[in-house]
């Protein structure tokens, strides 16, 4: 996450949306008194030790607000999203990359985490655990797309008033299309873990 009071933002970095790639474009536009909280590549915190215990930069919006007082609702608060059955199959590679399960069976591993929620895992959340209230209302002001990426960015660049520059790929992988992964019942499966993401964001297969 990063909290820019020089132009009165909050990026919500949801896992496996390209993140990385935002945090590199906006730290050139940071002020000395803006905060980024990270865990990869770089490791930063929040000067707020509450939210600096979690270590991830992946805080949601619901655990920022009561730090940020009034300050939150003037905010230009933002964030991407991804199809859920991509970013599934971009999960489930990522999380078995070290001994390479998800390359030689990714069926297989789909089946598992369908079967066995990872749901205490960072990356698995849904996306809408993100940016939504506790009531499910949505928080975000803003939400660009992975799939229209610099589109989105230039959005958000042009709202917040800094320029807009071509986003690098960074932490990205190397896989087919997401659709070539699936069967009916993968589809079913994963339409049913991420459903409210599929509803709120307006997502299909």
């Amino acid at each position: 996450m990063i909290v820019s009071t020089l132009h009165e933002f909050i990026f919500v970095a949801i896992p496996k949306t390209g993140t990385h790639a935002v945090r590199q474009a906006l730290r050139e536009h940071l002020g000395p008194d803006d905060m980024e909280q990270v865990g990869l590549f770089v490791r930063k915190s929040f000067p707020i030790p509450e939210l600096a215990r979690i270590r991830h930069g992946h805080l949601t919006l619901s655990q920022v607000r009561p730090q940020l007082g009034e300050a939150f609702d003037r905010f230009f608060k933002f964030a991407f999203v991804r199809n859920p059955f991509d970013r599934f199959v971009s999960y489930c590679s990522f999380i078995t990359r070290q001994k390479g399960q998800f390359d030689r069976n990714p069926q297989a591993v789909m089946r598992h985490f369908i079967d066995n929620p990872a749901w205490d895992h960072i990356l698995f959340k849904p996306q809408h655990s993100f940016v939504t209230g506790p009531e499910g209302e949505l928080l975000a002001d803003f939400l660009g797309r992975v799939e229209q990426m610099q589109e989105s960015y230039d959005d958000v660049a042009q709202r917040i008033g800094i320029p807009s520059r071509q986003l690098e790929r960074v932490n990205a992988s190397r896989r087919g299309t997401y659709r070539d992964y699936y069967d009916q019942e993968l589809i079913d499966g994963v339409a049913s873990l991420y459903a409210r993401d599929l509803e709120l964001f307006g997502y299909e297969f």
